[in-house]
């Protein structure tokens, strides 16, 4: 996907209890679904170019901070958005099986599907004593670009493509409350926060779907509603020579979709129930800081082969529930010491060195699970890790005038 955005902030101070800011934004984007090409005197297929498809998106917001005495914080506002498909393309059409049964092409240039609309969002902020402050808020997301995700182990595929006459955009409905205390006598910060959203128009994968090259794929595509919840913690240290935060994160993500799992609901493939980070940055001298960051995450849910059976010739696995299997946890440790000489007056700019290791205990995060013949058991198979990176060492040396 190529974007070219075009975009205006502007600010303005009505008075000493408003605040208004308003702007606009522009996208053209490009989709680029694939292309397929063997390299070889002897490749067994020609080229294969996916058609392109291409949007234009477009939004117009205003919000005002307005201050209520000198407790209360209001902020609300309205944003207006659009997004037109436009050709050269291809539109296939589908009866209620999901099955292609006309098309339209139209010309470049052409506008011919359009969506719009409204997105209001209000927060407002309490000031509680001097230290501590409630906070709630409402937001409606529209989304017209979406990202689809086939959770099958073996095929970590994810795919961009836009609203259309057959996708729908997905709207989002958040609530959020949050407690917020600062500790002045130790110069830290500390959140405990809350959200909840309903997502419509959802969109997954059916089972079995067909992804790789495949023209028609919003006919692989099904449509639901989501939901996710959760609590978020954070400890923030932030002066001295010792800085740095502790964040966790307790959520869920399910989706329910009437032709996938029985329409019973499931956990989405970026469902992760506990996620930490932790970030850590001490200044030994002037010159020479060091930092280390951990990060752990619950592992992905999946979709994995329990079984199969043969017709014919032809091997068939057969698959769990959708999701309810999961990849292992994901965690790391990242180090870093940076060297930062100080300035010379005659010199007009400043560098700084850094060195880093990531991945420093070389914990083997895997990224795709494949199913393979075990050559010892006949018709069995075995699960095999494929894993992206080790121990990464980097020397960077960065400049700013």
């Amino acid at each position: 996907m190529e974007d070219v955005s075009l975009k205006g902030d502007f600010t303005w101070y009505a008075d000493d209890h408003n605040t208004i800011r308003f702007g606009w934004l522009g996208t053209n984007h490009l989709f680029k679904p694939g292309v397929a090409e063997g390299k070889g005197e002897t490749t067994p297929f020609n080229k294969v170019e996916m058609p392109k498809s291409r949007a234009l998106e477009g939004g117009l917001y205003v919000s005002n901070e307005q201050k209520i005495g000198s407790l209360l914080t209001l902020q609300y506002g309205l944003r207006f958005s659009v997004f037109s498909n436009y050709g050269n393309s291809t539109v296939y059409s589908y009866d209620s099986e999901f099955i292609k049964n006309d098309s339209v092409t139209y010309s470049k240039g052409q506008i011919y599907n359009t969506y719009t609309a409204l997105e209001p969002r209000i927060s407002l902020a309490y000031t509680l004593t001097e230290f501590s402050s409630i906070k709630a808020a409402y937001t409606r997301n529209v989304q017209y670009v979406h990202l689809a995700q086939n959770s099958t182990g073996g095929t970590p595929l994810d795919i961009w493509f836009p609203s259309s006459p057959n996708v729908k955009p997905q709207k989002g409905d958040q609530f959020s409350l949050g407690y917020f205390h600062n500790i002045e006598r130790w110069k830290v910060e500390t959140s405990l926060e809350s959200f909840y959203k309903i997502n419509h128009n959802a969109i997954d994968f059916k089972d079995f779907a067909e992804l790789l090259l495949n023209e028609y794929l919003e006919g692989e595509l099904r449509f639901g509603k989501a939901r996710s919840y959760g609590l978020e913690a954070l400890v923030r240290l932030n002066e001295g020579k010792l800085n740095g935060w502790v964040s966790y994160t307790w959520s869920r993500t399910f989706r329910e979709i009437p032709e996938i799992n029985k329409g019973i609901a499931y956990p989405a493939t970026y469902d992760r129930p506990h996620d930490i980070s932790i970030v850590a940055n001490y200044q030994l001298s002037k010159s020479i800081s060091i930092g280390a960051n951990w990060v752990y995450a619950t592992g992905s849910a999946v979709t994995l082969p329990t079984g199969r059976f043969v017709i014919g010739n032809t091997i068939a696995p057969v698959y769990s529930d959708r999701n309810s299997y999961r990849m292992p946890d994901y965690h790391r440790l990242d180090l870093s010491m940076t060297y930062s000489p100080q300035a010379k007056p005659d010199r007009k700019w400043r560098g700084e060195w850094n060195l880093s290791i990531y991945n420093a205990y070389y914990r083997k995060n895997p990224w795709v699970i494949n199913f393979v013949p075990d050559p010892n058991i006949p018709n069995a198979t075995y699960a095999e890790m494929t894993y992206l990176f080790g121990i990464v060492p980097a020397i960077t040396y960065n400049f700013k005038f």
